[in-house]
């Protein structure tokens, strides 16, 4: 609908003769039939006059489709907000599960590794060498021999170089081969399972 046609439609609803108007707006009767007819139409000023006299804004009075556009910037605003919300939910949950799932892939890979390596295994050699007697201990995996920890007189480490053997019963030999070929002794203990 163009301004005339807006004029006429507001100015008939408020009861007005085209002359009243004119008379309110402070222009001659021929201009509000010129805008009514869309022959011309009126300037910033008599426009906001227009829109006091009958009560609506500038846009409704010039049927400036402002609603549609704030309608649809609002839209898309809700859209992105509700987009920025769902990357937020989806980070806050990879957030607070990566490090629950990753706990769990330890304990998994923990008990998988120990399972293929068999049970925490304790043991000692205890060596009699030129009137001395030294010893060596060691935590190790069942099956597969591999040491968790050893440790023990540094003379025995040093003239074996057992911290360079494959695994514990690798060293243990070594240490036995050493001891009883330069005319010693050793006695090993029984392996048992080591319990924390």
């Amino acid at each position: 609908m163009e301004i005339g046609n807006k004029i006429m439609e507001l100015r008939k609803k408020n009861g007005l003769s085209q002359e009243e108007l004119a008379e309110k707006i402070g222009v001659a009767r021929q201009t509000i039939s010129k805008w009514e007819l869309g022959e011309t139409s009126p300037d910033l000023k008599q426009s906001k006059e227009l829109s006091k006299l009958f009560k609506v804004s500038l846009d409704e009075l010039t049927n400036n489709d402002i609603k549609e556009v704030l309608v649809e910037k609002t839209s898309n605003t809700e859209r992105l907000a509700g987009l920025i919300l769902k990357l937020i939910k989806v980070a806050v949950v990879l957030v607070i599960t990566f490090p629950i799932v990753l706990i769990i892939l330890c304990i998994i890979y923990k008990n998988v590794r120990t399972a293929n390596q068999g049970r925490l295994m304790e043991t000692s050699i205890i060596c009699t060498l030129h009137d001395e007697t030294y010893s060596y201990e060691f935590l190790f995996y069942e099956t597969t021999g591999q040491i968790k920890e050893a440790g023990g007189d540094g003379y025995l480490a040093n003239i074996t170089d057992v911290e360079q053997a494959r695994d514990a019963y690798q060293a243990l030999d070594k240490i036995d081969a050493y001891v009883k070929n330069n005319g010693g002794t050793c006695t090993k203990s029984e392996a048992k399972e080591y319990h924390e």
